[in-house]
């Protein structure tokens, strides 16, 4: 175990000196973009949070308050990671018992993002292929639920992680360290479990997508059907079909920055790292927004408003279909 211990820390420490070079280079607008494109979105996902909060029909329809939940999940993890960011970049070590912490949120909001969008996806499904039951399959009871066992899921790898250290060395939660995901993956085994859950979170949500699309389909072509609220629900799937893709490459960045590590010279490291932070990590959790609820009609109005700081004269109505 000493020896797998050894290793899992080479790439962090790795990260860490790439990280002292690439600034005393004076490298620093890389760093910048990164960070205010960070900041940028998550002002963004704030506004459009605010916007769902303002209306009532938007905190009582289950599309809405799932919808909501990933702003708030994406926003979250917008923060965490400028967080980490900076915290990699000034060589800052923090406690290990307020890094499991960190760890633990970063972890479970990259990875509740991508079984939101399976909810979201069987919440149109069932609005479509059973309109007269949908007020009673898809309730706010329900929608609570079913956020409650995605944190569950979600949680479930890095809380065993952590659990697992503290077992292993309970004094070593108040040492300082370099706050990393590989400081808690102290066995081989947890690695196997971490990649496992993804993989088979990752194939459920698309199994569900998928199903939830051919159906759809298949009501579409209803004589019955409303052909308009259908070929919105179609549009939706492939929407969040896109996003999971997205959300995968957010899964498999920790992998991708490993293999970079060994595979790479320093300075094409350096390159190929910031790009892989840049737009595998951080711009899927900026586009949540932008493809999905800007394209709705009711909220877009809405939103457009406040980010104009409420200078319209009238505040635009809204009407939730």
């Amino acid at each position: 175990m000493e020896t797998f211990n050894q290793s899992s820390v080479v790439v962090p420490l790795v990260h860490q000196q790439v990280f002292t070079v690439e600034m005393n280079e004076g490298r620093i607008t890389k760093t910048v973009v990164a960070i205010v494109m960070c900041l940028l979105f998550i002002c963004i996902n704030s506004i459009m949070f605010h916007t769902l909060l303002s209306k009532p029909v938007f905190r009582e329809l289950p599309r809405y308050i799932l919808f909501a939940h990933m702003l708030c999940s994406d926003t979250v993890q917008l923060m965490l990671a400028s967080l980490l960011y900076m915290l990699a970049l000034s060589l800052q070590k923090i406690p290990k018992a307020v890094c499991s912490l960190i760890i633990l949120m970063s972890s479970a909001t990259a990875r509740v993002s991508a079984l939101n969008l399976g909810v979201m996806s069987l919440e149109r499904y069932a609005a479509i292929c059973f309109p007269l039951r949908h007020s009673e399959l898809a309730t706010q009871k329900m929608t609570a639920l079913s956020i409650a066992i995605l944190w569950s899921l979600a949680c479930l790898s890095p809380a065993i992680d952590i659990l697992y250290a503290l077992i292993l060395s309970p004094v070593s939660f108040r040492n300082l360290i370099f706050c990393t995901r590989e400081r808690f993956i102290l066995a081989p085994w947890q690695r196997d479990m971490f990649q496992g859950l993804n993989g088979f979170f990752f194939v459920a949500v698309t199994a569900i997508i998928i199903f939830t699309y051919i159906s759809v389909i298949l009501a579409a072509r209803s004589a019955s059907a409303d052909k308009d609220s259908a070929k919105k629900a179609l549009r939706t799937v492939l929407l969040h079909l896109g996003q999971l893709v997205l959300c995968l490459n957010s899964l498999l960045y920790g992998t991708i920055e490993r293999a970079l590590a060994m595979t790479s010279s320093s300075r094409l490291f350096r390159d190929l790292r910031y790009a892989n932070f840049l737009f595998v990590y951080i711009l899927p959790r900026c586009l949540s927004p932008l493809i999905y609820g800007l394209r709705d009609d009711a909220v877009r109005s809405l939103f457009l408003y406040y980010v104009r700081c409420g200078t319209q004269k009238v505040q635009p109505s809204v009407t939730a279909h």
